[in-house]
């Protein structure tokens, strides 16, 4: 039920439930604020028993120096009566071996020692050689340190007794005590006021991170939230926060870009299937079907070659952040093999292919290589003059190449990485292409880099002279014109044998 309080039986969820009630300024205040009045406590109870320590061995040392002093005197065989003392609050007593009072001082009891038997058995055994008696029983304030000094000679052995009173050091306790329960609580609130401006300042930057983003969600227009100075955390995250509303919008207007081109490129082949099918309908019995079959089968055959180019992109989009995965299941594929058996489709304008002097093995979805070597002869076919080149060889130790030439208009160097972009047409010859809609090279690029491997246009007659090789795969009729595409793949050396690709 909305807005129930935890039972005491669950500590644990106060917590759980403060959390919700309170701001996080306010956890965090908290939070310092009773950890510092924690150390405080410990530091005062701390100070408090380390002063008493303190003030107790000094009385004891100077009870013992007042008993040192009485101590030369027995030994002198010097003993006034009574015995000379400093100040009210001390005691002193010589007592013989049967503790019988042999001297005091002013205000000692003469009959009865200061300390029973038991009690001198006991300070002969305590390390600190003093032991806490009633005050009472000496006629002093409060509780009364006493302390037992040898002297004497073993002829005459006498104990010198001393008692101090420690009102005056209890007093003084007390009166530290009193002072640390009256400034605790000052000092706790300022240390509040301290850490509440505080942290305050400090969330001051994520609050305005937080206005910031709410004014990005709120409108339509992309925005950025303020950085605040200095090298912070907060810092940090404004900058990498800034980063992801850039790659956002990035992909934002991707997308929307995607979709109106999807949608235009999609509107023609339905268009054109609803003005034949309203023509024939029109003309009634008039209508040449058998022709009109065959136009509407070539425009849905267009539509669903568009819908399965939008398909592939899509899928291509989904694994965008895991580079090196391909589409489908990984397999040995011979690119010798791959190039003769896709060229076989293209009888006219006629595909030669340059089989390699080896085997040449790559790794990766057979499916996919044979789309990316179709969609490249699709576009080599429909501008090529006279022939189209396909070349499989080695490019070092570690990589394949595939070469696809054509005798066509090329492309100009300055659109060369542009028709890589979905829906991109030029303007010049060759992109007055009766069925294509700029999704083809942008497939054969989406599927070679998941491949691993790179795809780039070059000029049909001057590609290989620019790269040091002999020529081979230039432009068919030898004049320079034209454009070949290479493709790079990673090498898979296999077995000698492998089984088919």
């Amino acid at each position: 039920m909305t807005g129930r309080r935890p039972s005491a039986a669950h500590p644990g969820r106060w917590w759980a439930y403060l959390r919700v009630r309170l701001s996080l300024r306010t956890r965090l205040t908290a939070i310092s604020v009773l950890g510092l009045a924690a150390g405080l406590a410990a530091g005062a109870i701390g100070l408090t028993a380390v002063l008493a320590l303190a003030l107790e061995r000094s009385a004891d040392a100077d009870a013992r120096t007042t008993a040192d002093a009485i101590a030369q005197l027995v030994a002198a065989d010097a003993v006034p009566d009574p015995l000379p003392v400093a100040g009210n609050d001390v005691r002193v007593q010589i007592v013989d071996e049967r503790g019988r009072i042999r001297a005091a001082s002013i205000g000692a009891d003469r009959l009865v020692p200061m300390l029973y038997a038991g009690e001198r058995e006991q300070l002969a055994a305590d390390p600190t050689g003093a032991v806490t008696v009633p005050g009472a029983r000496l006629g002093l304030r409060g509780p009364v340190r006493v302390i037992a000094q040898p002297a004497g000679g073993s002829a005459q052995p006498r104990t010198v007794l001393v008692a101090r009173s420690m009102a005056d050091i209890n007093r003084s306790l007390a009166l530290v005590r009193v002072i640390l329960l009256m400034t605790f609580p000052l000092l706790v609130a300022a240390v509040t006021v301290i850490v509440w401006r505080a942290v305050g300042a400090t969330l001051r930057p994520v609050e305005k991170l937080r206005a910031g983003a709410a004014e990005i969600t709120g409108g339509d227009q992309a925005g950025h939230l303020p950085v605040p100075g200095g090298g912070d955390e907060i810092h940090r995250l404004a900058v990498t926060l800034n980063d992801m509303l850039d790659r956002l919008e990035a992909a934002r207007a991707r997308q929307r870009a995607f979709v109106a081109d999807a949608a235009h490129e999609l509107r023609s082949p339905l268009t054109s299937l609803r003005t034949q099918l309203e023509v024939a309908q029109r003309l009634g019995s008039r209508t040449d079907w058998p022709a009109v079959a065959d136009d509407l089968l070539a425009d849905s055959q267009r539509l669903s070659r568009l819908v399965d180019d939008l398909l592939m992109l899509a899928r291509a989009d989904q694994q965008a952040g895991q580079p090196g995965v391909v589409l489908g299941p990984v397999g040995p594929v011979e690119l010798g093999e791959l190039a003769t058996t896709v060229a076989a489709r293209y009888p006219r304008p006629p595909v030669r292919v340059v089989p390699p002097d080896q085997p040449l093995w790559t790794a990766g979805d057979p499916d996919a290589l044979v789309r990316v070597l179709a969609n490249l002869l699709d576009n080599a076919v429909r501008h090529a003059r006279s022939e189209v080149l396909v070349t499989a060889r080695p490019d070092g130790p570690h990589w394949h190449e595939l070469l696809v030439t054509d005798d066509g208009p090329g492309v100009p160097p300055a659109d060369r990485q542009r028709v890589f972009d979905r829906f991109t047409r030029l303007d010049d010859a060759r992109a007055h292409d009766a069925g294509g809609a700029g999704l083809g090279l942008a497939i054969v690029a989406q599927l070679v880099r998941r491949h691993g491997g790179t795809v780039e246009l070059a000029d049909a007659g001057r590609a290989d002279d620019a790269a040091g090789r002999d020529g081979d795969a230039a432009g068919p009729d030898g004049a320079g014109t034209g454009l070949q595409v290479r493709v790079r793949l990673p090498a898979d050396p296999v077995d000698d044998e492998p089984g088919p690709a």
